[in-house]
């Protein structure tokens, strides 16, 4: 008995103390992950207002997107071999290091006075590359910063930074800086990246996987295919984002014209289309924050699936009214339930996929689920060209609702028979 009551008193001390901690480095590298994010944040709302003083065409403001994440179809796989190859932190070092050379070159051409729309597009295409190298790389990395159970929390948190930096903080602030000069919106994220920089060489330690036998890039890029290809869980969540990743990138590559102007629909300015794009922000931080609560509550099977209506919502709200209140609600309740669905599912791939084909898979997923942005965005501008702007928002609103049939296979049964696969493995 006296075994049993210290065994119980010990186990309301742990309690009583509140879950384990994510550790040191994980708050090191969730610093310098919500610099980096912030620096993204901006170059991407300044992007495309800066190329509207050199073109009002839909299809080249388009073709800015395209250019941004067509990397991720033709690098993706790449980046995902070198992510397991590599030590995964001097791979987000460098992509990071290039990405703030880029856009102090990129400043420097704007100060010269021979910035272009080509220019944009050539700088747009290099930093994608760069940004397939270090998402790669940071995504697979957090297993081996904290343990496999906390993940959930872990991603959570990370998610909820990222989003803010990102989505929050980086649209408003980044129309204020095109406001006061397209070199100065430009100048501002590679000067955040350098500071991302310092603070990820403070996260200590090696994280290259060790290896048991040596491969070429085209073999671990196989290895990794055949892993996804196979799973058939994973494989169908790829898919269910792809389709989703098509339909939001054709709006949001098009929405700048949609919104901003006095001739636009929405008639807003610079800094109002900052805003309203925070509203996205502001949702999927508290989403990020809720969602391992929401997957405990409700299960991960509807949860996702309540994360797909909410998912139609933000990308068809525009086509339901021109009242940039109410589409600021939907973008906010959009933006909840698309952090709930990358929690659950970014933890579930780490739970499932071995630490030494993480950075393959995961690059072989979003082959998959990110390669189809450039082609949303391209299809996008074309919609909007020969149809009309709310065109595109109605075609991508009824393509995001078709994502539920997927759910058919992704089921809290098959979520745990994987795990339990691969705890076993």
């Amino acid at each position: 008995m006296a075994t049993d009551d210290r065994t119980q008193a010990g186990e309301r001390r742990v309690s009583r103390a509140g879950p384990p901690p994510l550790g040191i480095a994980y708050w090191r590298l969730w610093t310098s992950s919500g610099l980096s994010n912030l620096a993204d944040g901006i170059f991407k709302i300044a992007l495309p207002l800066v190329a509207i003083r050199f073109t009002d065409s839909p299809t080249l403001i388009a073709g800015l997107t395209f250019a941004l994440t067509l990397p991720w179809l033709l690098f993706a796989l790449q980046a995902g071999a070198l992510a397991d190859r590599l030590d995964r932190r001097r791979a987000m070092l460098c992509a990071n290091t290039v990405r703030a050379v880029l856009l102090a070159a990129l400043t420097l051409t704007v100060v010269v006075g021979i910035g272009s729309i080509w220019a944009l597009y050539i700088i747009a295409i290099c930093v994608g590359v760069a940004e397939t190298v270090y998402d790669t790389s940071a995504q697979s990395i957090l297993p081996q910063v904290v343990s496999r159970d906390l993940l959930s929390r872990a991603n959570g948190h990370l998610h909820a930074a990222e989003l803010a930096a990102n989505q929050f903080v980086g649209p408003p602030l980044g129309g204020f800086l095109v406001a006061a000069g397209a070199a100065t919106a430009f100048a501002a994220p590679a000067a955040l990246w350098v500071v991302a920089v310092a603070a990820l060489l403070l996260v200590r330690g090696p994280f290259q996987i060790e290896r048991d036998r040596h491969t070429t890039i085209r073999g671990d890029i196989a290895e990794g295919l055949r892993f996804l290809l196979r799973h058939r869980l994973l494989r169908n969540l790829a898919v269910m984002v792809g389709v989703f990743n098509f339909a939001s990138n054709a709006t949001w590559a098009i929405l700048v014209l949609y919104a901003v102007g006095p001739e636009s629909p929405l008639g807003l300015s610079d800094l109002a289309y900052g805003a309203l794009l925070t509203t996205v922000a502001a949702g999927s931080v508290l989403g990020s924050i809720a969602a391992e609560r929401i997957e405990h509550a409700l299960g991960r099977a509807r949860a996702l699936v309540l994360t797909v209506l909410g998912s139609a919502l933000l990308v068809g709200a525009p086509a339901l009214t021109t009242d940039p209140i109410l589409i600021g609600a939907a973008f906010f309740v959009g933006g909840v339930t698309m952090a709930v669905w990358n929690v659950i599912t970014v933890s579930l791939r780490q739970r499932v996929i071995p630490d030494r084909l993480l950075g393959r898979v995961n690059s072989t997923y979003r082959l998959v689920a990110w390669g189809t942005m450039p082609l949303g965005a391209a299809a996008g501008g074309l919609l909007a060209q020969f149809f009309g702007l709310r065109t595109v928002f109605v075609v991508m609103a009824l393509l995001t609702l078709s994502v539920v049939a997927g759910m058919v296979t992704v089921t809290d049964r098959n979520m745990d028979a994987a795990e339990r696969d691969a705890d076993h493995s």
